[in-house]
């Protein structure tokens, strides 16, 4: 085992910390989306490209049950050959669990001007499968956008988890909306709030946009991840808020080439690549890039957690320009996790972990160790690097990383120094304070 310790004075805290030109102005990400609300005259709406839901009997009470009529209108945009706008107007709309199927005979954008609530009562899904809410499939050039609401009305189910209360049995809860096998999809200017558990899920999905949303949850909303990726390729997220009580986002599965940009994260758990490899599964995540976000009071910054017992690998994998704030073990690879009631047994087989940077990194850690690499005895973390990382400590006096059957390489200022099995370059850093190496083993 390796740790380093790097002793810094508190007043460090107040120096300065860089700061990227896309955070520079914090109260642009934190204000609430400003954006235009259109109307239709009611001519366009009688066309046969436009159609509101309202014109399908939608009654926008809050009250009221709107599923049928937002069926009927999907089904009739699905049908016709031209391109189709379906309008949910400005009014509040309550829809029960609903799956939305493709293939459509042409492109189709919901422009949500309104807000859409689930059921309050989980019993509303009795005989119903308890993961859906709104399910979207199969659906190739579709848009969702307008500036409205979908509203998962979680509390209820937060209150039976088993996360809130251990003597509740755990079980499943909708996710918000999920597209599944879907191809060339938009999502933009959409304001997501109090999902019953993830808010938005991307599952066997190809060529994805993502941007300018707000997902929002307390942070003590059990399993409320923002963005979940799973099974995926070609995905970008860009230019969104995501406040929540799990994962801001979390990329699983066989997913590649996914991009992350411009995001403003916390209260939640950071930015994940995993849990991989649970129950002895398969998962090969690669070429991931997370470039530019600002992460603060979260419980981990950027994450990789794999199960022991599975296979596979996460490979290619970048994260960069990141600033944290009083954020709780920022740089974190574990390759022991566990979220489990019971112990996890240690097995052998692992998730192989290579190929992995972190670079361009400042702010504050919560935690004492503000860098941890846990890596496998049978498949250690290979081609690991560290570049231009200062991690101070928000309110204690020293930040230290820890390395075990972690191998890499550094370059430049790291701050709590790195400490891979093979690497000698901290020595030859020359960095100001106090290092403390203890080896085992």
């Amino acid at each position: 085992m390796r740790c380093f310790t790097t002793r810094v004075p508190l007043l460090l805290f107040y120096i300065p910390i860089f700061w990227s030109s896309n955070f520079a102005n914090t109260e642009r990400f934190e204000s609430p989306l400003h954006l235009p609300r259109f109307g239709f005259p009611r001519t366009l709406l009688r066309s046969k490209r436009v159609l509101s839901v309202g014109d399908f009997g939608a009654k926008g009470d809050a009250i009221t049950d709107d599923t049928e009529a937002f069926k009927n209108a999907w089904e009739m945009a699905c049908s016709l050959p031209v391109r189709t706008i379906i309008v949910i107007p400005a009014r509040t709309h309550l829809v029960h669990p609903v799956n939305l199927g493709g293939p459509c005979r042409s492109k189709i954008t919901f422009r949500i001007y309104g807000t859409i609530i689930a059921p309050k009562d989980p019993d509303a899904w009795v005989g119903l499968n308890p993961r859906k809410w709104l399910y979207i499939r199969e659906v190739n050039h579709l848009t969702i956008e307008g500036g409205g609401t979908i509203n998962g009305m979680g509390h209820k189910w937060w209150a039976r988890s088993c996360k809130r209360n251990s003597t509740n049995p755990c079980q499943h809860a909708p996710t918000a909306i999920t597209f599944h096998k879907c191809k060339n999809l938009k999502v933009r200017q959409v304001k997501l709030v109090n999902s019953q558990q993830m808010h938005m899920a991307f599952t066997n999905c190809i060529r994805v946009t993502v941007s300018h949303l707000k997902l929002i949850a307390p942070a003590f909303s059990p399993n409320t991840d923002g963005v979940h990726i799973s099974s995926s390729k070609r995905v970008e997220v860009k230019d969104s808020i995501l406040r929540t009580g799990d994962d801001c986002i979390s990329i699983v599965g066989n997913s590649s080439r996914i991009r992350i940009k411009n995001i403003v994260c916390g209260p939640g758990h950071g930015i994940s690549i995993g849990s991989l490899g649970k129950s002895k599964s398969r998962s090969q995540v690669q070429d991931i890039t997370v470039n530019g976000a600002f992460l603060s009071n979260t419980e981990n910054g950027v994450r990789i957690k794999t199960w022991q017992g599975g296979s596979g690998s996460a490979s290619k994998i970048t994260f960069q320009n990141l600033l944290m704030e009083n954020v709780s073990n920022p740089i974190i690879i574990d390759q022991y996790y566990c979220d489990s009631k019971k112990p996890c047994l240690n097995q052998t087989l692992a998730v192989k972990v290579e190929n992995i940077s972190f670079m361009h990194i400042r702010g504050t850690s919560a935690t004492e160790e503000a860098i941890r690499f846990a890596c496998s005895d049978d498949s250690p973390c290979g081609g690991l690097y560290l570049e231009d990382v200062q991690l101070l400590p928000y309110n204690r006096e020293i930040t230290s990383s820890f390395c075990w059957k972690a191998y890499g390489s550094s370059s430049g200022l790291v701050n709590p120094p790195a400490c891979f099995w093979n690497s000698e370059d901290v020595i030859k850093q020359g960095l100001s304070g106090t290092y403390t190496l203890l080896q085992s083993g």
